[in-house]
């Protein structure tokens, strides 16, 4: 009976999960609709879309060139619909909506359904498109005499920014850390307070750019350690693979990193991150704003657009004058910028990923793998695969934590092994091997 039990419950559960995402489907291809006549009315232009096999986003791509790095990833055209693939929007292809296209210039800093507030769009008026860097020099004094200090740069998750890092971590350095390191915080493209062009598609290619013109170059980094959470650690393996005479340590947390050996590594990925499931319901959100572009463009306007308006109503309601960062973080991008992002780095990167890791075997690259044994986003298994293409790599699983709560709620251990990986490997010289294992904390 308790058989019969269970495939019944799971029956059940997997036939209303298929009505579900019909639905969605469904509501997708209508909102493609919509949007392209709301577009049409405010910017005298439709949008593109990846609802249809041409004409999408690949000529809006902000890098150029041949290599992979710069296309945009098979997940954004290989969502399967129901709906797209009956041919409801095909007439939407051929119609050019009130014969206007063409004959209005779109503003190139944000969309009608874009937030247009002074810290939404200061980024506009750096005409150099710089990222938004936090640096924490050395304490005045400190190195004098001394060997210069070392750098260390901080690259956030998804849906974050720098403040992850200068929040929760920088403040529990010790004085120590804070004399003989530079540390570098950065708002990745597309967040916080950096650029959010709309002719960028966000690929692995423009991101790396902008931290070279941003930190790289002009601040002389000739040597560098690397943290990393989530998203950011796709971005760091990507970056220390190209600079491997240059990386000193990469530290990564929760990397959200699949093999790529297997055809439509993009849409694999996609599939373990944002499997099309109701519960939890981060996952369900997760699923709906990976899976559904129009969804997740009403999700944003909704969010987004008015976030200022949000953040004064949790204002009243936590009586509290300073939100927690996270709250704040959470609306600070655009959706142009947060779904190509999620498309084009987490799951395109996952074409790139095993030559990264090849690259870094061999270079003998100095990794700590740190991840949560309770993370609901990223499966340990992410983890494992480095550790199975990395073999010198250390992994350490931390119990009881999740996805994010492996950093916030103990940030002082996560700062201590932080402080204890870039003093061991400091006291390695170049001629010792890199793979020697840390001890475990």
């Amino acid at each position: 009976m308790d058989g019969q039990t269970r495939r019944a419950r799971h029956s059940f559960t997997s036939l209303l999960t298929s009505l579900v995402f019909l639905f969605l489907d469904f509501l997708d291809a209508s909102l493609c609709v919509l949007y392209r006549f709301l577009d049409a009315f405010f910017e005298g232009k439709p949008s593109p879309c990846y609802c249809h096999e041409s004409g999408g986003g690949g000529g809006r791509s902000g890098a150029s060139g041949g290599d992979g790095e710069s296309e945009v990833s098979e997940s954004l055209y290989g969502r399967r619909n129901v709906f797209r693939e009956m041919g409801m929007l095909r007439w939407v292809e051929r119609w050019d909506l009130y014969g206007s296209a063409g004959k209005v210039v779109m503003n190139h800093r944000r969309r009608w359904s874009d937030c247009g507030c002074e810290s939404c769009v200061s980024w506009a008026s750096n005409d150099a498109l710089k990222l938004h860097v936090v640096v924490q020099e050395p304490l005045q004094g400190s190195v004098q005499g001394k060997k210069a200090p070392e750098n260390v740069i901080f690259l956030h998750g998804f849906l974050s920014s720098s403040s992850f890092w200068t929040e929760a971590v920088f403040p529990n350095f010790s004085e120590s850390a804070r004399t003989n390191y530079r540390f570098f915080a950065v708002d990745l493209l597309g967040f916080g307070r950096s650029p959010k062009p709309r002719d960028c598609t966000y690929t692995l290619k423009d991101h790396l750019g902008m931290i070279e013109k941003s930190v790289i170059i002009p601040y002389g980094l000739n040597s560098f350690h690397l943290v990393a959470h989530s998203m950011g650690c796709v971005i760091a393996l990507a970056l220390a693979a190209k600079y491997t005479k240059s990386v000193k340590s990469i530290t990564i947390t929760a990397p959200p990193c699949f093999p790529s050996l297997k055809r439509n590594a993009s849409l694999t990925a996609l599939e373990k991150l944002a499997e099309k499931r109701l519960w939890p319901p981060l996952l369900f959100g997760s699923a709906v704003m990976s899976w559904y572009e129009h969804l997740g463009r009403c999700v944003c306007f909704l969010l987004c657009r008015n976030h200022r308006t949000w953040e004064r109503i949790l204002k009243l309601v936590t009586r509290r004058s300073d939100l927690h960062f996270a709250a704040v973080d959470l609306t600070r991008h655009t959706h142009h910028s947060a779904w190509h992002t999620m498309h084009n780095v987490i799951c395109g990167g996952a074409k790139f990923l095993d030559d990264y890791l090849e690259r870094l075997r061999k270079s003998r690259a100095r990794i700590v793998i740190i991840h949560g044994n309770r993370d609901k986003v990223v499966p340990l298994e992410c983890s494992s695969n480095i550790k199975m293409k990395i073999p010198h790599a250390e992994v350490d699983i931390i119990p009881n934590v999740g996805h994010t709560t492996v950093i916030l709620g103990r940030e002082q251990a996560f700062t201590r092994k932080l402080e204890h990986v870039w003093a061991k490997f400091a006291s390695l010289g170049p001629e010792l091997d890199r793979g020697l294992v840390l001890e475990r904390w």
